[in-house]
Order: C-alpha cells, then structure tokens, then sequence
C-alpha cells in the first residue's frame, strides 16, 4: 500500500495543532486557502459524531504555477491538505500529503523534480510545526 502522507503527532489541541501547522506551512511558502472543520460538517449534515478533524487546503504558489504550466490537469489535485486529527484527549495526529503521491496519479514524470521538492518542504513543515 502507498502511503499518500507525511505523519506525526504532536500534543495539544486542535486549535493549537491548527495555528502551528499554519505557521510551519507558512515557513515554507505554503498558503492556507481553505478550512474545513470536518467534524462540525459531519455533525451539521448528518447528526453524527466524529472525533476533532480540521482539513487545511494548502497551496505553495510558485509550485502550483509552475505545476499547472507544465500539467493543467494538476489543477484538479490542487490545493494540497493538510488532514489535523485529534487521536487522543490531548494528542493531534499532523497529515500532510506527499506532493509526489499527488503528482504520480497524472502520471508525468517531467513534474518529478517539482514534487520532490514539494516533498522536502512539506516534512520540514511537517517536523516543525
């Protein structure tokens, strides 16, 4: 099986775990462009519970611009999320998805050079937040 993120746990609440991956992210050149409180939207459509998840629609400009010259089918993987997953009382599961799992679903290999480098800037982000 392939895994499709970088993952971690780190210790505090969603909220927190929200605003450290915002500002790792953002140390890295990647824009918060969407946020969806996923278990708020699970409670709200079907009156069902789900433990605290926060989905983050992230997006690195330089990289999505030159992606989507290279590919504009890229637009259709973009933005990339960032999945924030309360595990425990206290304990937030981080999972950022590998721009080169992304990016090998089109099948293109010109973009490899782009997503391993995706790749690193996303697990900086990912081991700093």
């Amino acid at each position: 099986m392939i895994s499709i993120n970088f993952k971690r746990e780190i210790s505090g609440t969603i909220e927190e775990a929200v605003a450290r991956a915002t500002r790792a992210l953002g140390a890295e050149g990647f824009g918060i462009l969407t946020r969806i409180d996923m278990h708020s939207k699970i409670k709200e459509k079907t009156g069902k519970d789900i433990v605290p998840t926060v989905i983050l629609g992230a997006c690195n400009p330089a990289f999505a611009y030159e992606a989507y010259t290279a590919n504009s089918d890229v637009s259709g993987l973009l933005p990339c999320n960032a999945v924030l997953r309360e595990v425990a009382p206290g304990t937030i599961s981080l999972e950022f998805v590998k721009p080169s799992a992304m990016l090998q679903v089109l099948g293109d290999t010109g973009l490899s050079e782009l997503a391993r480098e995706g790749d690193t800037r996303v697990q900086r982000a990912l081991q700093s937040a």
